[in-house]
């Protein structure tokens, strides 16, 4: 199991050293100590390996991952698992703004609470959230599963798509388009697939949370929504 200590080697070299990786390498488990809040970290992944980083990280953590499962056991900085493709990013302490940001796959867990834009325009990533997110989450959200335990800021789902947001605290206040819908059966199943894959089944009742999707009404310009834009 390679280590990698961010105070003796540097950053280009442990990316440099994760792209380089085959999809049939026997190089599978990886641990990144003393990270200090570098950013950048495990960026751009394409095999399937496990990375667990020891401690804080900055900006963009994991961004653009695929196939790779990247544990960070600390707080971490703006943008963690940004278009993300595929793969799983689990957070354990919290999220900075724009958590998921444009993220196409995968599945992105933050133990903790996150910070504003959670979610924006995510592309069919599923983000579940222990906490609380900040204001604009989920703002032009296209595709994919926001999973929230906690409460949501403002703007909830401003100019949503088509992506669904499960909320189980308060939500102070939804964005442009953005509506509260009837949580049928195959939402709470859906719902309960996700806190399954989080490891939450059983610990937590779909039947406590609310749906929330798009009202359908920007997706083409009408001068009487004008106003909304």
């Amino acid at each position: 199991m390679p280590t990698f200590d961010l105070r003796t080697a540097s950053l280009r070299a442990l990316n440099g050293a994760l792209h380089a990786l085959r999809p049939d390498t026997n190089e599978t488990r990886w641990t990144v100590v003393n990270p200090d809040g570098r950013h950048a970290i495990a960026v751009g992944l394409d095999a399937p390996i496990q990375v667990e980083i020891e401690g804080n990280v900055g900006y963009y953590c994991a961004g653009m991952n695929k196939q790779a499962s990247v544990v960070i056991d600390g707080h971490a900085g703006v943008g963690v698992a940004e278009n993300m493709l595929s793969g799983f990013v689990h957070v354990r302490g919290d999220a900075s703004q724009s958590a998921g940001a444009t993220a196409h796959g995968g599945m992105l867990l933050i133990d903790g609470n996150a910070g504003a834009r959670c979610g924006i325009s995510m592309k069919g990533v599923d983000i579940l959230v222990k906490g609380s997110i900040g204001h604009m989450s989920a703002f032009m959200a296209q595709a994919g599963t926001l999973t929230v335990l906690g409460d949501a800021g403002e703007a909830l789902g401003d100019s949503l798509y088509e992506a669904r947001l499960y909320v189980r605290g308060t939500v102070a206040s939804l964005g442009a388009d953005c509506i509260e819908k009837e949580m049928r059966d195959e939402h709470r199943e859906q719902l309960f697939a996700k806190l399954k894959a989080a490891g939450l089944a059983g610990e937590v009742d779909p039947r406590e949370f609310r749906r929330y999707g798009s009202a359908r009404a920007l997706y083409h310009f009408h001068v009487d929504n004008a106003g909304a834009y």
